[in-house]
């Protein structure tokens, strides 16, 4: 059975709802982490910031996808490591 018209409109009403939402959030929560990083007081353009962004974006995006046939780095369950300030050779 197909849906009306009417009834379709307003699905995707509603979901351009939630996706606002989403956003909305989404950007929050970045713009959080980057006033905590100091990004607010450093003044650059718009289009600097945003290639500085998706940079990162691309390098989190290729550490999400490892290479076939390799094993994923772990990091050790209480954040030592590099975070700690030791190399992860020694």
């Amino acid at each position: 059975m197909k849906k009306p018209t009417a009834k379709i409109r307003e699905e995707i009403a509603r979901l351009q709802e939630q996706l606002k939402q989403a956003e909305t959030r989404d950007a929050e929560r970045i713009g959080r982490i980057a006033l905590r990083a100091g990004l607010g007081e450093i003044e650059i353009e718009e289009g600097e910031l945003l290639s500085a962004f998706e940079e990162v974006a691309a390098r989190f995006r290729a550490q999400a996808r490892p290479a076939q046939g390799r094993k994923p780095a772990t990091t050790p369950p209480n954040g030592a490591g590099e975070a700690a300030g030791r190399s992860a050779e020694a």
